[in-house]
């Protein structure tokens, strides 16, 4: 029986209900005993401390997109969610929560920290879990995992261990990226690059007489220059070469500085000698190491200039760049000073100060094998790159990858299995291991990238042998941006490609498919971002479109490892698109659409034909947009047939087929058949549309066919029906009838719903005597009565032959209105003409604006262009008439 619909579709009335009924059915619960192929997806587990962002609402939605067909297609399905435990983040959160109460995470202690920690947890960790409930997120929630559950736990302990006796983590010294301010190293990808403006200082090293060994170098972090242990220029410098081997001395530490010769060194930069910092340069490190320099640090943890043994000392780094450069300038050594002088920084992404290059005592791991292991499974084919035109991308990082440092100076997260003894014992310890007493455990926690690099395995339940592992590993696929390619990704198949001997051979990755998409963007291709006000809440579409609208307007727009650009119209064009398919819906059973026996071809009309052709054709285009993850081509071939085709054409031709004729009577026979095909047609494309716009094809598709969910539908299939293409190009041939006819009513000024008299010649030589009552339905015409005399013509040049329209449009139009509305139409468009050919004339916005925007201006100029052309036309003909 089916469910009748309401009066309007408006999403806030249904969705929330929508989605608890399906969690309570457990249509999103995987059964790993079923016996069907499986087919399986991880969350990249967004941040505990987090909301979602359109980045996310673009990857759930896709994912979401891939899960549901594949249910529909028969598969058993498990989408796995969680979040991660975001170490830096949550620590830097809950701090700031007590700072609030004025107390400290060292008032509180270690233990009680991670106690305040796991409270916030409780209380305010779930404002994800809602949000992906609110986007229809059909994951199974049976699952739900959390990066430092004890499972997850016990696999980090386990990897580790496992790593350490390998040999493949180790501890040492080595340049980090240091934050001051959460006094702890983080990862390359928590360090965001700016341009800022500074000050390249140039100095004089050694005698201050020109006849005497003297070097100038130039800076931008003059504070560095305390912690300089030689001066490097290039082998071939004849300029430097008597220098080279020999010492100069240092303004303000007790220490000579050596001219040493390194080709890193560019001669043709600046003064061609370079001043070596080795712990606080990533390049002076190499540098240092090469030739065996010393390497002081001259900061501690806060950035604070310490050890150096002179008056700088316990200043902050910015104050004593400003107190050097001026005690340079007061022994006469500083030769010019450059301002401003733009130049790129990083800063701590969490909080916000630039990060410090620092040498530190760190946990690492050696990559060289496992990078190489994940690199071999994208060349062997174990792993498909979805572009294909991303491997070298992936290639050129896994190929050229560092050591990995894993520490972290915090508290909440994963702490390190290492334990110190007596006379420098060290202990690694497994699960379930205890260390000797007496031992002390490491303080320092593992980066978070550390266990989300388990996830797809961790999740479900390594290292112990689960039915899960068995039946969902590895994953089918992975979805996620590009732009941590490099940082979850390849660390996840690193360990994926490690452990794959515990997983059986059938596992030798983590996924099969990795699926890579783009950004999101504004409407204007920038990216989003806070400091530019330009980012937009997915949760505020949903509120305003609804969760459809806001899903149909990014898979729309996603193709693989591409960025899309979205705004406030696409939202509204998406809503739009689902008001009327609700619409069509509502037409389609008021008029008896159901799901039944298609009739023989014979008993269908030419439209019937038509319309069960093309779908055969776009269930083919989604079916093979969809397969190849080009999702913008499989919503596209959808979108365009739903709303043009079966909504403005066949709908309209089906109203003939289905309504009274002239003399009062129905054709019963072709009215059933044709409330056959409406149902035939709109379930497919409901069932098509559901993976993408899941809650109204749930309330439209279980009104139409009275079953309880379109969840468990099965994914539509091309029927294998002979294509009739003399049908499909009478339905062509008319279509272009009807849009002529309407194209120049609308030209002589007719209203809409004024019907006329016309004859149409030619139109059994087109072979379109059985249209006549579609075109004259829909093009509002009439027969002509005795005395018809026709007082404007229009050929339309068909497939078989040309059809000439006669109309008799006297006394429907007021030519003189007409002349005024065309010509004030006119001016408008001649306006914009203008305005947009000045904007494209202009060579400094075509420099500076967006591909996007230029396109887009391009095509309002063209849409301009156009219409000029038109109503120049049209009153052209009103002067003659």
């Amino acid at each position: 029986m089916t469910t009748p619909l309401p009066k309007a579709w408006d999403p806030a009335d249904h969705e929330s209900d929508l989605y608890q009924s399906w969690i309570d059915g457990g249509y999103f619960t995987a059964d790993a005993t079923s016996g069907k192929p499986a087919y399986s997806i991880v969350l990249p587990p967004p941040n505990v401390t987090g909301s979602l962002h359109m980045g996310h609402a673009l990857d759930h939605t896709l994912m979401d997109v891939l899960a549901r067909r594949r249910r529909m297609q028969g598969y058993e399905v498990l989408w796995l969610p969680g979040m991660d435990h975001a170490g830096i983040a949550t620590q830097s959160l809950v701090e700031k929560s007590l700072v609030a109460e004025g107390v400290t995470k060292n008032d509180l202690g270690r233990e009680k920290f991670i106690e305040r920690v796991w409270q916030w947890k409780a209380e305010s960790g779930g404002t994800i879990g809602d949000q992906m409930r609110r986007l229809g997120d059909s994951v199974d929630w049976s699952r739900e995992r959390f990066t430092m559950d004890e499972g997850l736990s016990n696999a980090v302990q386990t990897i580790f261990k496992r790593l350490y006796d390998d040999g493949l983590i180790y501890r040492a010294e080595r340049l980090v990226n240091w934050s001051p301010v959460l006094k702890t190293a983080i990862s390359d990808i928590e360090v965001s690059y700016s341009d800022v403006e500074g000050e390249l200082v140039s100095f004089r090293y050694g005698s201050m007489d020109d006849s005497r060994p003297h070097i100038v170098v130039a800076t931008t972090r003059l504070e560095t220059m305390l912690g300089d242990t030689a001066i490097a220029v290039h082998p071939d410098d004849e300029r430097y070469a008597h220098l080279v081997g020999t010492e100069l001395t240092h303004p303000f530490v007790d220490r000579m500085i050596p001219v040493i010769a390194d080709d890193y060194v560019d001669p043709e930069f600046g003064s061609g000698a370079v001043k070596i910092t080795p712990a606080h340069d990533p390049n002076d490190f190499a540098i240092g190491q090469r030739h065996n320099l010393p390497m002081p640090t001259i900061m501690d943890t806060s950035a604070q200039i310490t050890g150096t043994g002179t008056r700088f000392d316990g200043m902050d780094r910015f104050v004593a760049r400003t107190a050097i450069r001026e005690a340079l300038a007061e022994q006469g050594r500083i030769v010019k000073e450059v301002r401003p002088y733009v130049h790129s920084v990083g800063h701590s992404e969490r909080s916000g100060e630039p990060i410090e290059p620092r040498l530190s005592m760190q946990w690492w791991v050696r990559v060289e094998t496992l990078a190489k292991a994940a690199g071999d499974a994208v060349r062997n084919g174990q792993t498909t790159i979805h572009p294909a035109a991303m491997e070298p991308r992936w290639f050129g990082w896994v190929d050229d990858m560092h050591d990995w440092c894993i520490s972290r100076q915090l508290w909440w997260g994963h702490r390190i299995p290492i334990f110190y003894g007596p006379d420098g014992d060290v202990v690694c310890v497994g699960p379930g291991e205890e260390p000797p007493a007496g031992y002390e455990q490491d303080p320092d926690v593992l980066d978070t990238w550390f266990s989300s690099g388990l996830w797809p395995f961790s999740t479900m339940g390594w290292p112990e042998d689960t039915t899960d592992l068995r039946t969902f590993y590895p994953t089918s696929v992975l979805v996620t941006g590009y732009d941590i390619l490099f940082f979850w990704v390849a660390r996840m198949m690193m360990f994926g490609t490690y452990v794959a001997a515990d997983l059986g051979p059938d596992a030798p990755v983590p996924f099969r498919d990795l699926f890579l998409h783009g950004l999101v963007r504004d409407e204007h291709g920038r990216k989003m971002s806070k400091s530019k006000g330009n980012g937009i809440d997915p949760l505020d579409w949903v509120d305003r479109y609804g969760a459809d609208a806001l899903r149909f307007t990014l898979a729309r727009g996603a193709t693989p490892g591409g960025d899309l650009s979205v705004g406030d119209d696409h939202a509204e064009a998406s809503r739009n698109f689902a008001t009327k398919l609700f619409n069509a819906t509502k037409f389609a059973l008021m008029n008896g659409a159901r799901i039944g026996d298609l009739p023989e071809p014979e008993q269908l009309t030419d439209a019937d034909r038509w319309i069960l052709g093309r779908l055969d054709e776009v269930i083919a285009d989604a079916d093979s947009g969809f397969e190849s993850y080009e999702f913008a081509r499989g919503c596209e071939a959808l979108y365009h047939f739903a709303r043009d085709e079966f909504c403005d054409w066949y709908l309209e031709l089906a109203k003939v087929q289905v309504f009274a004729r002239p003399d009062g009577t129905v054709d019963e026979p072709r009215a059933a058949a044709t409330a056959v095909v409406l149902g035939t047609v709109l379930d497919a494309i409901l069932r098509m549309l559901h993976p993408v716009m899941p809650f109204v094809t749930e309330v439209l598709w279980t009104s139409l066919t009275g079953r309880p969910t379109v969840v468990r539908a099965d994914w539509p299939t091309v029927s294998g029906r002979t294509p009739d293409t003399v049908a499909a190009q009478r339905i062509a041939d008319t279509q272009k009838l009807i849009t002529e006819v309407r194209r120049f009513r609308s030209d002589q000024g007719l209203r809409d719903s004024q019907r006329v008299a016309a004859h149409l010649e030619g139109i059994g030589a087109a072979d379109l005597l059985d249209a006549r009552p579609y075109v004259d339905f829909l093009a509002r015409l009439d027969p002509p009565a005795e005395g018809f005399a026709a007082t404007a013509t229009v050929e339309v040049r068909l497939s078989a032959a040309t059809v000439t329209v006669q109309i008799d449009t006297s006394g429907s139009v007021d030519i003189e209105a007409e002349k005024r509305r065309a010509a004030k139409d006119l001016a408008a468009a001649e306006k914009e003409l203008a305005q947009t050919s000045a904007k494209l004339g202009n060579e400094q916005f075509l420099a500076k604006a967006p591909d996007a925007v230029v396109d887009k201006i391009k095509g309002r100029r063209q849409i301009a262009a156009d219409e000029v052309a038109r109503l120049q036309a049209k009153l052209a003909a009103l002067g003659e008439s």
